[in-house]
């Protein structure tokens, strides 16, 4: 992990994901490397089967949620038609208590199905982080520019030419490269960032402003050509960016154009096929709910497909990857939720059900006597504040009747004494 280069990304949350991600896949780079296969997207491919299987357990508990979800949809239509319309306290307590009950009596949580996006959502984030700058994460892939970098390092001028080389490409990168640093592994890090984005035109700058160096370019280019290629398209660019440098080039490379296109086809079938092959819950739902439910079915692959066009090659080849992964583990889940007992499970819980509803009876005795004693002791309060009041005014009136003739309060009983005459 000391190995990183200081362009790994730096934030609280996906940063730690991000570098423990890309240590995982340094070590699946290597491991691959020491039996004679240097392939970043083989990588990503053993890596994404890798995470699915440490996620399996979760994902084994997603189904069995959708399985029982769908069986217990009746009932759930069943208690909200019953509630329908009612805004009074009392029922919506009843219904929300009913609807407990009923998804304790599945054994099953009401926030169950978040528990995998959850877990998910972070890892992909922080995937795109380590597919879009691999050498920051990859110290084998940093390695391969280690001879390159000293060399520019070491030519007159080599800053104005790399700020050049970098805007005539076009790049983006996480932080703006600052050629002139005073930190050389920051200037470093920034040299390796840039070249490793470089399409096949940006090399042809590297060579026009380091002609001294054609050896290590070379050497460098085709080093990048065996590990950080999918057949013609590298992986750290968009399918995007590809397609126009394609159409672009003199001769159209309808190579890559087609590579490129097909890496968000690609993506968007399998994730149409993943959902296909998914159970949906219909039974026992309204109209409005099924529709939404199919609406959201065709938008979510179509997103996929279009975002694929904006994310690295390497990102939408973990997408593609994933939903075959999810594809084989949801024919065999389909296989063994078909042959298990649903009634048996029910039968399990109902032991459980009726704990927890005890526990929430007990917890919810405990809420009304706290607010018992909370009211109780404000209307003690109260009922001593009233008698202070009164003890406050007796004290006063006897004052009152002490007062010599001349003072002020004696004076102040002769009108008292003169108002209540009157008002009676």
């Amino acid at each position: 992990m000391s190995d990183l280069l200081l362009t790994a990304y730096g934030g609280s949350i996906l940063g730690p994901i991000a570098k423990l991600l890309g240590w995982i896949m340094d070590r699946i780079y290597v491991l691959l490397a020491n039996i004679g296969i240097e392939n970043i997207a083989l990588t990503i491919f053993i890596f994404t089967v890798f995470i699915y299987l440490c996620m399996f357990p979760l994902t084994y508990k997603q189904q069995k949620f959708a399985v029982l979800t769908r069986k217990m949809q009746p009932e759930l239509k069943a208690i909200q038609d019953k509630y329908k319309g009612a805004k009074d306290q009392d029922s919506m307590q009843k219904q929300q208590m009913e609807t407990q009950a009923l998804y304790d009596k599945y054994g099953i949580s009401m926030t169950g199905s978040c528990g995998y996006m959850l877990i998910q959502m972070p890892i992909l984030f922080a995937l795109y982080r380590v597919f879009y700058n691999v050498p920051a994460y990859i110290t084998s892939v940093k390695n391969v520019f280690g001879g390159l970098v000293s060399g520019i390092i070491a030519t007159d001028g080599y800053a104005d030419k790399m700020q050049s080389i970098y805007d005539g490409a076009n790049l983006r990168l996480q932080t703006t490269p600052d050629f002139g640093a005073a930190d050389s592994d920051v200037v470093s890090n920034f040299i390796v960032d840039v070249l490793y984005k470089l399409p096949t035109s940006g090399w042809d700058a590297v060579t026009s402003a380091f002609p001294d160096l054609t050896s290590s370019i070379d050497s460098v280019i085709a080093k990048l050509e065996k590990i950080n290629y999918l057949f013609v398209l590298n992986i750290s660019d968009t399918p995007l960016n590809l397609i126009k440098a394609g159409w672009s080039s003199e001769s159209k490379n309808f190579a890559v154009i087609i590579c490129a296109l097909l890496i968000p086809v690609i993506s968007y079938l399998t994730q149409m096929a993943n959902i296909k092959l998914t159970p949906q819950a219909t039974e026992g739902q309204s109209e409005q709910m099924a529709a939404q439910m199919k609406t959201m079915n065709l938008m979510m692959p179509l997103m996929s497909l279009f975002i694929c066009f904006t994310v690295p090659v390497g990102l939408g080849l973990y997408w593609i990857a994933g939903a075959v992964v999810r594809i084989v583990q949801q024919y065999f889940l389909n296989k063994h939720f078909e042959k298990i007992d649903l009634e048996s499970i029910i039968e399990k819980n109902k032991d459980k059900a009726a704990a927890k509803a005890e526990k929430r009876g007990i917890r919810q005795a405990q809420i009304y006597e706290a607010a018992r004693m909370s009211t109780k002791s404000s209307m003690s309060d109260k009922a001593n504040l009233v008698k202070d009041n009164e003890d406050a005014l007796k004290a006063a009136d006897e004052l009152r009747s002490k007062a010599s003739s001349n003072s002020l309060a004696a004076k102040a009983n002769l009108v008292k004494e003169f108002n209540e005459k009157n008002n009676k």
